[in-house]
């Protein structure tokens, strides 16, 4: 697969997500995907169905959620994106991710996905927080 044809694949999820096209979206992948969340091992899965669970729930959830892809790398079949989701919650609660996905695409279709997406924290401290929590120290230096 060349590099265009890959990014147009990722373009049409990005696409199919701004529409709300639940069947736009689940059309992106392959029947075998297989996702792989490196951070959180439990929540990888197999199969397309588990997409169209995923994204039922998220556009029911957060009916307003809007997506962009602010920077991009291609190497033949894989692109790294740089992505970043947010809407409203139906309880109001605003609701935004963003991070990396990094997706193997073949034949038009997205095979694989390394999923580095996380939930923004606008109040979970600095960095010397952030490094204490990470090795369980209790204190800040």
């Amino acid at each position: 697969m060349s590099e265009p044809d890959a990014l147009a694949t990722v373009t049409r999820l990005l696409d199919a997500t701004n529409d709300h096209d639940l069947d736009g979206i689940v059309g992106c992948f392959d029947a075998d995907y297989r996702n792989e969340t490196p951070a959180h091992p439990m929540r990888g899965f197999t199969g397309r169905d588990q997409v169209r669970r995923n994204w039922a729930a998220i556009l029911s959830g957060v009916p307003d959620i809007r997506s962009t892809m602010s920077a991009h790398c291609v190497d033949g079949d894989r692109i790294w994106g740089e992505w970043r989701m947010w809407g409203t919650r139906r309880d109001g609660r605003p609701h935004e991710m963003a991070g990396v996905i990094v997706f193997t695409v073949r034949e038009g279709l997205i095979r694989e996905a390394a999923f580095y997406l996380e939930p923004v924290e606008r109040e979970s401290g600095d960095a010397d927080d952030a490094v204490s929590r990470a090795v369980a120290t209790g204190a800040r230096p």
